[in-house]
């Protein structure tokens, strides 16, 4: 495809009739200046894409086509075609256009996976609107975890400017490798670090858009974190390899498999997890209602587990912290306390060196007014260790005017009395 351009109308405000350049503006039509009907000025972008099957069908991004509401293929033989839309995946940034024509020229298509850094590859786009443009590079990495970790992108130093976007990456047997994404840049230039969809998965995106229209992603439901030289030694791993869960969705399919939080995966069906992009990508990239195997670390030993993924589109339920509202004695009745508590979890249990206690979220009224502050840990309540928000309300709702609470901060433990009366 030599280029691939969108329009759609932009929220440009008119000018004032009373403005003294009203008139000689609406002479000329200019939709900004009152003569487009209250209609905003066009806007046009531009980018690259390349044919997948003689019928018309081409791949781009998803951001090239996004919001558009026409979109023109310009092929190489200077031929322009109205496309449609049949389907894009933001979360890949993948977008699958047609065209009506046929027996169109294909792009051979290669196998991404078997890309190694070090490998010379091609880039072919239209940057700056400057059709058909070829540059040159080699693969820098592959597996490239970027932002929310969906897509492993291929990272190349090929120059890639604005208007290569969903153009083809190309190996040295001209078959396509990737489709080109995005750049790493404080210019809005060529830095050096450019990124790829890798082939292999753009066309599980195109297979699901052109059989449904839409994309199905799945979901794990945990927050992870990755492991670094120090929880490796804290957790007797050999090397700081895997992926930390650092909490689970309530109701999610992690927490219906028996995962927990301090949990390390290592292995998503037998690949190894080294960071957290690679476990997210992996998930959102495997179809809902599919049963994966997950290698895990738990308390210095090796646990196999088995999830079935479930939809991403489904909201799922972080463990929220609650307030604590208690009634305490005297006249005043269900005041507040005004602390914010959650339980600690393992691996901050591991990180501070607390064996027990309660995260302070948040203070508020009384508490806030004593000095506490929120990051403090609630470890005692009048001398009473605590663990639960039920154990605080036990024993605050057998206090009269004031509780005296033991605080960890830092390093450092002190008792901060607070009146609840």
């Amino acid at each position: 495809v030599g280029s691939t351009k969108t329009a759609n109308r932009g929220n440009v405000p008119e000018l004032n009739p009373r403005h003294p350049f009203y008139e000689f503006f609406r002479q000329f039509q200019d939709p900004r200046y009152g003569g487009g009907g209250g209609r905003g000025a066009p806007v046009s972008g531009a980018g690259s894409g390349f044919i997948v099957s003689p019928d018309g069908v081409i791949l781009t991004n998803a951001h090239v086509v996004q919001g558009a509401d026409e979109v023109t293929v310009k092929l190489h033989d200077r031929r322009e075609f109205r496309a449609k839309v049949v389907g894009s995946d933001p979360r890949t940034d993948v977008a699958v256009l047609k065209i009506d024509a046929k027996n169109l020229p294909v792009a051979p298509l290669g196998k991404s996976r078997n890309l190694a850094p070090g490998e010379w590859v091609l880039a072919i786009g239209s940057p700056y609107g400057l059709e058909s443009t070829v540059t040159a590079g080699v693969v820098s990495a592959t597996g490239r975890n970027l932002q929310d970790g969906q897509v492993p992108f291929i990272q190349t130093d090929v120059a890639i400017n604005p208007g290569n976007s969903g153009g083809p990456l190309i190996n040295t047997r001209g078959e396509v490798v990737g489709i080109n994404s995005q750049i790493y840049s404080q210019t809005g230039g060529y830095q050096g670090l450019a990124f790829s969809i890798p082939i292999d998965i753009a066309v599980k995106i195109k297979d699901q858009i052109m059989a449904t229209g839409k994309v199905q992603h799945a979901k794990l439901g945990v927050g992870v974190q990755p492991i670094g030289q120090d929880f490796a030694d804290s957790f007797g791993l050999e090397s700081p390899e895997g992926v930390l869960i650092a909490n689970v969705d309530r109701g999610s399919p992690a927490e219906r498999a028996g995962l927990k939080s301090g949990d390390i995966v290592r292995r998503f069906n037998g690949q190894p997890m080294v960071s957290p992009g690679d476990l997210s990508s992996n998930v959102s990239l495997s179809k809902p209602g599919e049963r994966v195997v997950l290698d895990v670390w738990r308390e210095g030993k090796p646990v196999r587990i088995e999830a079935v993924l479930g939809d991403a589109s489904e909201k799922g339920r972080r463990a929220e912290p609650e307030e604590l509202a208690l009634n305490g004695g005297g006249a005043d009745k269900g005041a507040k306390l005004g602390l914010v508590l959650r339980p600690l979890e393992p691996i901050e249990r591991r990180q501070s060196g607390i064996a027990s206690g309660l995260l302070i979220e948040d203070a508020r009224g009384a508490a806030a007014i004593a000095g506490i502050e929120p990051g403090d840990v609630l470890v005692s309540v009048n001398g009473r260790a605590v663990n639960s928000l039920d154990q605080v309300r036990d024993v605050v709702a057998k206090a009269s005017k004031s509780v005296a609470l033991l605080i960890q901060r830092g390093s450092d433990r002190i008792f901060i009395p607070v009146r609840i009366g």
